[in-house]
């Protein structure tokens, strides 16, 4: 024991071996309570038993790497004069404890997610950060969390005592800077190999769900869930066979004339008109968190929305027109790709997203000048990555000079700048001769709701709400009337919706009422106003427009054009990052994780719910649209063909 004990902890970077062997014994106890917990689903051999735990130990071992990176920082950074004074083991048992803290808490959450839902962790974990209140409420009264803490903070104590001695060898040895340093160094290829070489697919040497499970990791599995940004739609939901799911949606998808190409199991078809295209430009205005109750036309009251409101008696107005979920990612996935949400994130943040079918791609396909024009840094939830990659030029904050910014918080620059970089960009497309589509999005009606000064009767200092809708609200107007002024503005389309509304809280898990938007298409010379009752999806947004204006197209959009398509056929798509609800007139179907369906009966007039008894051929339908997404996302038939 001395003899091993002088090998492995009598070095400057002796800490890092302790952190592995924290990491290593309580995920090795971690397994084999699960193990336990198993046994009876397990279908064990000769091969998968020890398969369970030398893999296991494989990504534990990755799972140390990661861990230990600080302590190796702590061993690296810490000069020898100071290594061996007092205070300079705070730092390293402060890391320790951290460390040690969160494993054991670890220990208790894993085996609580295994007896929920059966498996390691996965994005229905990393979903649960988003709904941080909810989560901790739920710990709080389901557990005595005073009890639990205090047994962890013994435990970690005890741990702590017992590896006193160890942890203090490294501070019996001198070591250069420049030797502490290639030790770092080295040390660094670990974690970095780690990160760019090993996968998550690695633990699936079973057919048994539950052995692949166990030889993974729970901690290796959290950070790959929050990376890939998805839940597996076939694991944890009701599904059908691909062949079926493409079946009904093609005889959902079907309008007069439309013949779809020779690909079963795929959806793309084309879409033929009659007489030439119309020749004009798009601006898509899509405005953060905009609910359809802000405007006086939906009951407000507080006339925060007089343009908007003014502008509906001139334009094509959606009155039922729903978002597709509560983030700006997926009101982004739904109108540029016309794709319902599958379980997890948006593909707007998933890899994989690039050469998708988008309305920017179809549109730069005939010739047009594609860009999405934002106010803020679109690095931020991934969104100049996919527009880039997906046929649009990305255009935002950092292409604003300074003296062209009237107001700026963490989330961009106020609306009216953003709309005047717009202004510029159809200004030079129509110079160049050139037909444009210009996605706008918009960030004022965005906490903390400030805004430039003089523009509304509502002062920015009162950082409200209210404030910033009527902003937003006067920005658009005041690019509207800009627009005005143009040549252009006669051959351009408008379109004005929101991305999702301003608040999700409801009596139910999907409350209909909290995903009601806005939706304008505004051409004053070449579209009759009129107001559109159908029961519309943002996802049916580019298909609806690209028939305005008599484009033929191969489709593979999962959008309808709505004011072609039989009433029967009305849907909407609403979700979380979990809960998947698909609604026909006052159906509701809501899938959910371990193969939960529900359905009910909506009342619109207040939004309650009564819970009703299942029809299969309903649930057949929304299975095969949200299953039916997640297939043609991945198996490539979502992509854009040049062809």
């Amino acid at each position: 024991m001395s003899k091993l004990k002088k090998i492995f902890f009598t070095h400057r970077f002796g800490p890092v071996v302790i952190v592995s062997l924290f990491v290593v014994a309580l995920s090795f106890l971690t397994r084999l309570i699960l193990f336990i917990k198993s046994w009876t689903d397990l279908q064990l051999n000769i091969l998968n038993t020890p398969g369970i735990f030398i893999i296991g130990f494989f990504y534990d071992l990755v799972v140390a790497s990661f861990f230990s990176i600080p302590v190796a920082m702590y061993c690296w950074l810490m000069r020898d004069c100071w290594y061996r004074k007092k205070w300079s083991k705070v730092p390293i048992y402060f890391i320790l404890s951290v460390i040690l803290f969160l494993l054991l808490i670890n220990i208790g959450a894993e085996i609580a997610f295994w007896d929920e839902f059966g498996v390691r962790y996965n994005f229905i974990a990393v979903d649960y950060l988003v709904y941080t209140n909810e989560v901790l409420g739920n710990i709080q009264q389901s557990y005595n969390i005073p009890l639990i803490v205090g047994v962890v903070l013994l435990i970690l104590f005890v741990i702590l005592w017992f590896s006193h001695s160890f942890i203090l060898l490294s501070s019996q040895v001198s070591m250069k800077f420049k030797k502490r340093t290639r030790y770092f160094l080295l040390f660094l290829l670990i974690p970095l190999s780690a990160y760019f070489l090993v996968s998550n697919r690695y633990k699936n040497i079973s057919d048994n769900k539950y052995v692949n499970e166990l030889a993974g990791a729970g901690i290796y599995e959290f950070g790959a869930a929050f990376w890939h940004n998805e839940i597996d739609y076939t694991q944890f939901y009701r599904v059908n066979s691909n062949q079926k799911n493409i079946s009904i949606l093609r005889k959902l998808l079907y309008t007069p004339g439309t013949t779809f190409t020779k690909d079963s199991l795929g959806i793309e078809r084309n879409i033929v008109t009659n007489g030439p295209a119309n020749k004009c430009n798009v601006v898509l205005i899509s405005i953060e968190s905009f609910s359809a109750d802000f405007m006086d036309y939906f009951g407000n009251g507080q006339h925060i929305t007089p343009h908007l409101d003014s502008l509906i008696p001139h334009s094509l107005f959606f009155n039922n027109f729903y978002a597709s979920g509560t983030r700006t990612v997926r009101g982004l996935e739904a109108l540029s790709l016309s794709i319902p949400p599958t379980p997890g994130q948006s593909i707007v943040r998933r890899p994989n997203n690039e050469s998708m079918f988008t309305i920017g791609s179809v549109l730069k396909k005939n010739g047009y000048d594609v860009n999405y024009i934002y106010g803020g840094n679109s690095f931020f939830d991934n969104m100049g990555y996919f527009f880039e990659n997906n046929g649009y030029n990305v255009i935002d904050i950092k292409n604003i000079p300074a003296d062209k910014i009237h107001h700026e918080t963490a989330w961009g620059v106020a609306d009216e700048d953003a709309f005047n970089v717009a202004i510029e960009s159809c200004d030079k497309a129509h110079n160049a001769g050139k037909l444009f589509f210009n996605h706008i999005m918009t960030v004022s009606n965005h906490r903390p709701f400030t805004y430039p000064d003089g523009r509304i009767d509502i002062p920015s200092s009162r950082k409200c709400r209210e404030g910033a809708v009527k902003y937003t609200d006067y920005a658009i107007n005041k690019f509207l009337k800009d627009a005005q002024k143009k040549p252009w503005f006669n051959n351009t389309i408008f379109v004005i919706v929101a991305d999702h509304c301003a608040s999700s809280a409801g009596k139910t898990d999907l409350p209909i009422f909290r995903y009601h938007i806005p939706c304008f298409i505004y051409a004053p010379t070449f579209i009759k106003p009129s107001i559109v009752t159908k029961l519309t999806s943002q996802i049916d947004l580019a298909p609806t427009v690209l028939g305005l204006m008599n484009v033929q197209y191969k489709s593979r959009f999962m959008g309808y054009d709505i004011l072609k398509t039989p009433s029967d056929n009305e849907r909407i798509f609403i979700s979380t990052y979990q809960d998947m609800g698909y609604m026909k007139k006052d159906t509701l179907a809501i899938l959910s994780p371990k193969n939960k369906i529900r359905m009910f009966k909506i009342n619109k007039s207040n939004g309650d719910a009564t819970e009703i008894s299942l029809n299969i051929d309903f649930v057949d339908e929304a299975v095969a649209w949200y299953q039916g997404a997640g297939y043609l996302f991945k198996s490539g038939r979502y992509r854009f063909a040049a062809d």
